[in-house]
Parts: C-alpha cells; structure tokens; sequence
C-alpha cells in the first residue's frame, strides 16, 4: 500500500535562495504527521507545493499517488487546505460559508444537507450557524475553516500552524477535532511552530533552514536524546546563571526555557555540584535544580545545535 504523501529528495528555490533543501519524507494514510519548526525554516513551502501550489525546483512528490508538479489539478481536487490565515468570508454567516464552499467543492447537490450538518456537528457550530462568521472568536473562526475544508470528504488534509494565534484551550479542542477526524481515515499533515503541539502527532519532523533535521515519533525523539541529561535551573539572575555555568566541564548547553534553564549535561550528579559551586562563587541565589524529561523544545533545540555545529 503506497503512502498517502511522498516526497523524495525535494529541491524548492526562489532565486539564489533554496527555501527547501533535499526534503524527503512520507506519510501513511491515517496518520497525524506534524511538520514543526520555526517560522522561515520551510515548511509552509512544502505545504505549499504538495497542494499543487508551488512547482518543485527538482526532486518529486505525490499525494495519494499522484505527482504534485504534473497532476497539479486531480491533487488539489482531493485534498484539503486550510491555511494560517483565515480564509472564509466574515460578511457571511456560518451556514452560508458552508453552502459557498459546499458549490467551490463540488459537493453533489444531493449530499450538500448532510455534509453541511456533519460539519455543523462535528466543528460544534450548530447553535452558531445563523452568526455572522466576522462575530465568531479565532477559535471557532478556525473550527469553522477546518469544517469548510472537509466538506468534500478529502482523504488528505493540510493544515498550515492552524492554531497560529489562537488561545491554548481552543488550540487543544482544535487539536481534539483533528484526533476524530483521523479516526475516520483522514491523514492529516500539519505544520506547526508550537512545539508541544508534537506531542500530539503520530510522528514529526523537525524542519530548520530547509531541510528536515530529525523524523519520528514524539517519544522516539526524546529518548534519543537520553545520551545526555537534562536539569531544570532556576535562579535569581537568570543571564548571570548562564554565564557563570556555560563553560563548565561536562555542561552541553544551556537555552532559556519559561522561568529558567534547562541545562543538558553529562552527569546530571556531577553537574549539579558543578553549578551549585559555581553560582554560590557568583553570590547567585539557586531556586530550583532538578533532574527532569526532554520536551520537544528540548529535543529542537538540542538537533538544531548539532546541525549548526556541522556547517560551522
């Protein structure tokens, strides 16, 4: 059985500059595969150019089997799209957005009622359905994109940071409507710039200056990083912290993480001591400090340092 996307060894350039650099990845259907990185590393490019938007510079890729760059039309016909920035029409209310992109879809007239109450239900607008769309919060704004985007039952669907700018407890009830869709067979490829949003993927990958710098299931990923340890520092001067412990022996790196530090280091027993004698020689008052488990951020942060030591 094919993937639902492959892409092998694809080359995106504008220019002198190589948005994406050698990408290769797929993508089986049914499965949440989150695209993460920091704003300008590519992905929305990828994205871009797996709906047919975008011709590849070189290299290939298919959605459900066809070839993006000759098939541009039969792809976008069988996919889903909803991008970062909304994209409906406000002076509309929900219903008649439906209806709008029920006939740009090519829903046949006999099934537009149920699609149209499917979408309603599952998106949790049916109370809303008579509001004027430029009234709803981003929210729902974005639950009412997502439903407009499944109207023609498409068995790949895109989602470019959907949840960009968007309160946390909307994004974790947008992240829940996403789960019930890929229960149904939907393979849903989305990018992201929140970092914690990989833990809700079957599996990720880390995109960074074009290209695709690790590839795997949130869990698989952090526990590569077990070869090291990681402690969580807090302190009274956070940037004098840093300064006074970054050239320590046996101390990796340190990056600033909410409140404090997260410290990776070889021995986290070692290290401790090493900090602690380091920061009372430096009058610094130590609030925390603690072994604790990678986060995705961590496992970003730490890939993408391994990556810029390689080119330097």
């Amino acid at each position: 059985m094919s993937a639902a996307v492959e892409v092998d060894n694809l080359v995106k350039a504008f220019g002198d500059f190589i948005a994406v650099d050698h990408v290769s990845l797929a993508v089986e259907k049914g499965e949440i595969f989150g695209f993460l990185g920091p704003n300008g590393a590519g992905k929305s490019t990828v994205i871009r150019v797996l709906c047919g938007l975008l011709s590849p510079t070189s290299g290939c890729a298919r959605v459900g089997g066809r070839d993006v760059a000759r098939e541009p039309e039969q792809v976008r016909k069988t996919i889903g799209y909803m991008s970062q920035k909304f994209s409906l029409y406000d002076g509309l209310t929900v219903e008649e957005n439906i209806d709008f992109f029920s006939g740009i879809y090519g829903v046949a007239k006999e099934r537009r009622k149920e699609r149209k109450s499917y979408v309603l239900r599952m998106a949790g607008l049916e109370e809303r359905k008579g509001s004027q769309t430029r009234l709803l919060s981003g929210g729902w704004k974005q639950r009412l994109a997502l439903g407009c985007a499944i109207l023609h039952e498409p068995p790949v669907l895109f989602l470019d940071e959907p949840t960009s700018g968007v309160d946390p407890v909307a994004r974790r009830a947008f992240w829940d409507l996403i789960y019930e869709l890929s229960s149904v067979g939907h393979t849903i490829f989305v990018t992201t710039h929140y970092m914690d949003e990989a833990e809700y993927c079957h599996r990720v990958g880390l995109m960074y200056a074009g290209k695709v710098v690790a590839l795997g299931a949130p869990a698989d990923l952090k526990r590569d990083m077990k070869a090291y340890s990681l402690l969580n520092l807090e302190t009274s001067d956070l940037l004098a912290s840093m300064r006074a412990i970054e050239n320590q022996p046996g101390i990796r790196d340190t990056a600033v993480f909410g409140a404090g530090l997260h410290v990776t280091v070889d021995d986290p027993q070692a290290a401790s001591a090493q900090i602690r004698d380091a920061l009372a020689s430096s009058g610094i008052e130590i609030r925390r400090l603690e072994p604790i488990a990678p986060s995705m951020e961590d496992v970003f942060v730490a890939v993408v340092e391994a990556e810029e030591k390689k080119q330097s």
